[in-house]
């Protein structure tokens, strides 16, 4: 298969994957709302560890563009995640301006389905070596519904934001590589504030800018920023005893991350990996009042027990990002009920859970040359907390995954690489 006719299938799939993609609802594996690159089909296994090397070429799209440079050749991914939350509130006095009476009930949100789809190309007869790449991926994801639960007012929210994802990155030396990547987000969401809201959908732009240089022969350093994204879901809600529909902003933060890896031990097998995230939710529309700024330490393994088999392990330290220092107001809505309330609707996106844990494989030559097969499965440990005098919510979750990856047109093996 030439790289022309890679390209084209790779494509069309893409293509089609973002007319089907992306069902369901998710409040799983999330820092706040963001899943960054915790549901890729290598980087998952490492719990999202992907800033300076990569195992997956989508996990560079979504986080350091850069890396796409250690990516030669075509590659194409088909994969997605299932992932799905417990969450269990108890509210133990009422909130008479929302309605809501005391109540203890389980979260009837479903499970998601969130896609890692894509392509990457490196092009040839450029001044400098460049890769370019394309994804459709679920970037964020949360919410919450109890009602089946009639003391809860039919409380319920819903949020996902998918990306498609162009991307470029440039070799500026045999060392330094810069890279850039535009995401164009399409957002569905309702609630979160307790009335009549309606399921409506948005569209937003982000940019994406990293680094990445190699330090040595098995060490990598990256970093990238990326912009805050800001959705405006038109009429989506109306609020309390008003008549009239209300707009809702809804975003996602500015962040910055930095990461290294090194791949020295045990012959060029094992590759140690370890990211530092940092998400500014006060950038973030209506998160903002929700959340505080949240920092992320993600470490991650890879070791390649054979030619054809890939262990992967990982586990992720986030920072609980609930904002207790409340006010009485979500974006501009003013709550009635006063800060009571706003801890009521606080708790639907209420992702506190610190710790994480994930594991992975990766088989080559699966069926055919050249096509490789990825799967990974993590959770959050149980974690609950109280917000202001009332209420209080409990979440667990769990996560799995496949990706399929087709190489065409590859050089020979490169280090820091499981798939080249």
């Amino acid at each position: 298969m030439t790289h022309r006719q890679g390209l084209a299938i790779a494509v069309a799939l893409t293509a089609l994957a973002t007319l089907g993609g992306g069902a369901g609802s998710a409040t799983a594996q999330t820092y706040g709302i963001d899943f960054r690159n915790t549901l890729m089909p290598a980087s998952g296994g490492m719990a999202g560890t992907s800033v300076a090397a990569p195992q997956d070429f989508l996990s560079a799209i979504n986080g350091n563009p850069a890396a796409l440079t250690q990516y030669k050749g075509t590659h194409f991914t088909i994969g997605g995640a299932f992932a799905e939350a417990t969450v269990n509130l108890e509210q133990t006095a009422p909130v008479p301006l929302l309605g809501v009476a005391p109540f203890s009930a389980k979260s009837s949100t479903p499970g998601a389905i969130v896609p890692a789809i894509g392509v990457a190309q490196q092009l040839d007869g450029l001044p400098l070596p460049t890769t370019v790449g394309l994804a459709v991926v679920g970037a964020a994801g949360g919410g919450a519904s109890y009602v089946q639960e009639p003391a809860s007012n039919a409380t319920s929210s819903y949020l996902l934001l998918l990306e498609f994802a162009p991307s470029v990155g440039v070799e500026l030396t045999d060392r330094l590589s810069l890279g850039a990547t535009m995401f164009i987000g399409d957002g569905y969401a309702s609630g979160p504030f307790v009335g009549t809201s309606g399921m409506t959908n948005a569209y937003a732009l982000r940019g994406g800018f990293g680094l990445d240089y190699e330090l040595g022969e098995a060490t990598w350093l990256g970093a990238y920023y990326q912009t805050t994204q800001a959705f405006r879901f038109e009429n989506e809600a109306v609020l309390f005893s008003e008549r009239r529909p209300r707009d809702v902003d809804m975003g996602l933060p500015q962040q910055v991350g930095m990461g290294i890896a090194n791949q020295s031990l045990l012959d060029g097998r094992l590759l140690l990996a370890a990211d530092a995230l940092y998400l500014d939710w006060r950038s973030a529309a209506l998160f903002k009042s929700i959340y505080r700024g949240q920092w992320v330490m993600q470490l991650g393994t890879q070791y390649r027990a054979t030619d054809r088999l890939t262990l992967r392990l990982g586990y992720a330290l986030a920072q609980n990002p609930i904002n207790d220092a409340v006010g009485t107001m979500i974006g501009p809505v003013e709550v009635p009920g006063g800060i009571p309330a706003v801890k009521y609707l606080q708790s639907q996106f209420a992702i506190i859970n610190e710790h994480r844990m994930a594991g992975g494989i990766g088989v080559r030559d699966v069926l055919v040359r050249g096509l490789d097969f990825d799967a990974f499965a993590g959770g959050m440990f149980p974690a609950s907390e109280q917000l202001g005098t009332a209420t209080t919510v409990s979440v667990a979750s769990y996560w799995l995954g496949v990706g399929f990856t087709w190489h065409f047109n590859q050089p020979p093996a490169s280090p820091g690489r499981s798939d080249s």
